[in-house]
């Protein structure tokens, strides 16, 4: 017997085609910001009321929010305004929101974060 060989023919076009498909549509609903799993990577330090590290800190926040595609939830951008509760895209952007949400209040100090923090907050409402 023959190693490596199928006995089996397969038309690797269409199979290739499949393939292709399936990764292209699983691709479309990543987004990177879900990627980050530690925040501290790229802010490595915590904001404190009593320093004055706000410009840096905002800097490096503004600089992970743009390089993983949710500036949108801090900083408002024309056509990038919060979906309508009915909108297919509601979900996702509920999601991302609150991922925004989680790393600005991974960054910042108790102190800080018990006077921004507000049940249903959005990631823009604590940057402001």
């Amino acid at each position: 017997p023959q190693t490596g060989v199928s006995r089996f023919p397969i038309d690797m076009s269409s199979s290739a085609a499949v393939i292709s498909t399936t990764v292209a549509s699983a691709k479309s609903d990543f987004h990177p910001a879900l990627a980050v799993t530690n925040i501290k990577n790229s802010i490595p330090f915590v904001l404190e009321i009593e320093k004055d590290h706000y410009s840096m800190w905002a800097e490096l926040f503004e600089v992970h929010a743009r390089a993983h595609k949710v500036i949108d939830h801090i900083i408002p951008q024309p056509g990038k305004e919060k979906p309508a509760p009915t909108d297919a895209s509601f979900e996702m952007w509920t999601i991302l929101d609150s991922t925004v949400l989680q790393w600005i209040y991974s960054t910042i100090s108790f102190d800080l974060l018990t006077t921004i923090m507000e049940k249903g907050s959005t990631a823009m409402a604590a940057w402001k």
